[in-house]
């Protein structure tokens, strides 16, 4: 087994690298003047099952490009097998038409992938299941869930939580954490005017006196956690914290958060964290290099990767 890591995860590759007890394959990605990208995978990778760990995020084209050629020269240096491990799948917002002649870039880089060579996928958290089926290799989505379950149980008495979804799309993430603590769920309804604007509408549930966890897979400009935290705080809860997979976090993010009344803000290094995120005081990063790393051991063993959340 071969660990090959991206210019967007190398910290994370490290990681799970170093839980695996492996090194990393030796791997150089440079750019020309003109900003194309070389790949040239510096070891022998013939025969062997190889994982390739690469975030599409900012700056999510360069990073998509850099995988599909990371992909094609091991493809071309006869990998026996070949898994697109993305901790965070760029493009996954744009899952359907939501107008007229408008384009699902998920399923478009969902094709890029495997055309490339790619032989299987494993990734966290996407932004809608449906994903999953845009390829038509094997892929296997995993769940931070268990991740931020062991956090929450560490620093919260669940006996006084409530589990928050910040808006009615993502209430079936939030009640399978609420059910994975034994905690009530509430619903934050508001209505989008336009992109990156959110306007909190009304809360559906109890939470006066309770600590209020709002659980989501993506936080991007941060506007709707905010929000939705200063929502919830008026109906009178104890505290907001959110606990959301993929930090984004774009533009003035960070110190919106940071300004904001969120107790704290928990991500997981599924994108890697800058050095503005570091230095927040209420922004935290929880290693998600553990799961992916017994998920990546799993698949090179043939076992089960779904008895991970059982």
């Amino acid at each position: 087994m071969k660990i090959v890591a991206g210019n967007s995860s190398q910290r994370l590759a490290q990681a799970i690298a170093d839980y695996l007890d492996i090194k990393l394959a030796q791997c150089a990605v440079r750019r020309f003047a003109d900003q194309e990208i070389f790949v040239e995978v510096q070891e022998n990778v013939r025969g062997e099952d190889v994982f390739v760990i690469q975030s599409t995020s900012f700056p999510a084209n360069d990073h998509i490009m850099e995988l599909l050629i990371l992909i094609d020269a091991l493809r071309r240096s006869s990998a026996k097998r070949i898994t697109a491990v993305l901790p965070y799948y760029g493009y996954a917002r744009q899952d359907r038409k939501p107008a007229a002649r408008t384009p699902i870039s998920a399923k478009l880089v969902a094709n890029l992938i495997t055309e490339a060579g790619a032989h299987r996928v494993l990734t966290l958290d996407l932004h809608a299941g449906q994903i999953q089926g845009f390829f038509d290799i094997p892929t296997d989505n995993l769940y931070s869930v268990p991740v931020f379950t062991r956090d929450i149980k560490e620093h919260y008495d669940t006996g006084n939580v409530v589990v928050v979804s910040p808006d009615v799309g993502g209430v079936v993430r939030a009640r399978a954490m609420a059910k994975r603590i034994d905690v009530p769920l509430a619903i934050v309804d508001k209505r989008r005017e336009r992109p990156g604007d959110s306007e909190v509408m009304n809360i559906i549930g109890t939470v006066e006196d309770r600590d209020c966890i709002l659980f989501d897979d993506i936080v991007d400009s941060g506007g709707t956690l905010c929000n939705a935290a200063d929502a919830l705080l008026e109906k009178g809860a104890t505290s907001v914290t959110a606990y959301i997979t993929h930090g984004v976090l774009s533009g003035g993010a960070v110190a919106r958060v940071t300004a904001s009344r969120l107790k704290e803000l928990v991500i997981t290094d599924s994108i890697e964290p800058t050095a503005a995120v570091e230095a927040a005081n209420n922004i935290r990063v929880v290693s998600i290099a553990t799961l992916l790393g017994e998920a990546i051991s799993r698949t090179a063993l043939e076992k089960s990767v779904s008895s991970l959340f059982d």
